[in-house]
């Protein structure tokens, strides 16, 4: 069943911008899957969050809550989110940064030989992105699909934090750069960043595709960010 137009009331111009969850590699995601990929990879055969205490992070998150979600969005579930929303909003969070601090080792968009690299939210500046509202009756299934994803593996904080939107403001769930984890490595040098964005593939595709996906959505929205159009414009010129 394909998203309601009448979800993206507010920006006309995001439809057909969006993968239908249905169309999405992470809709249904088969983690198993991915762990004989990490493990074929070279990766730990205990990379990843047992389904259990998976499961046990998102009630944690979600406990005491009624009601819609709303989900915020700075990377990849921009133009991919998977799951089945109702409205999309532009959003901005305060007092959270987005920075390429997410290194993949384990094949999703780099490897131990050439890692990737991936968003993450860190604290100070603020952050422009997407809000994704899950209707009530959703949330049980459109969140468990979405922690299989986001918490596949040690690397984020699900952190409901209020976020700005023109229609006024919402408290989103965001997943926070956790940098007590060993896949979070924030203040990379910006060699360091070109260098991973330039070389990182995997089964998801490439770190270069990942941060030209980001830059073509905020241009597509209005949004400029000198930081990532940088970046692409110096790692396109090494790949030349």
């Amino acid at each position: 069943m394909p998203i309601d137009p009448a979800a993206f009331r507010h920006h006309p111009e995001l439809i057909g911008r969006i993968k239908e969850p249905e169309d999405s590699f992470f809709r249904d995601l088969d983690v198993e899957e991915m762990s004989r990929m990490v493990v074929a990879n070279g990766g730990p055969a205990n990379w990843r969050y047992p389904d259990e205490m998976r499961e046990e992070l998102r009630r944690t998150a979600l406990a005491g809550r009624q009601g819609d979600v709303w989900v915020f969005a700075y990377g990849s579930l921009m133009w991919d989110p998977g799951i089945f929303f109702h409205e999309v909003r532009r959003a901005r969070l305060p007092g959270w940064s987005r920075q390429l601090c997410l290194v993949d080792r384990f094949g999703g968009r780099g490897t131990p030989e050439a890692p990737g690299l991936m968003a993450g939210l860190v604290p100070g500046g603020h952050c422009d992105g997407l809000a994704f509202r899950i209707a009530a009756s959703e949330v049980e299934e459109e969140t468990e699909q979405l922690f299989r994803r986001e918490m596949l593996a040690p690397c984020y904080l699900p952190t409901f934090t209020p976020a700005e939107t023109a229609e006024g403001e919402v408290e989103v769930l965001a997943f926070v750069a956790d940098d007590s984890t060993e896949m979070i490595e924030t203040g990379l040098p910006r060699q360091t960043q070109i260098r991973y964005i330039a070389s990182g593939r995997g089964t998801l595709g490439t770190s270069l595709e990942y941060l030209a996906g980001v830059v073509d959505h905020f241009r597509a929205f209005g949004i400029h960010d000198d930081e990532l159009e940088g970046l692409l414009t110096e790692v396109r010129t090494l790949t030349a």
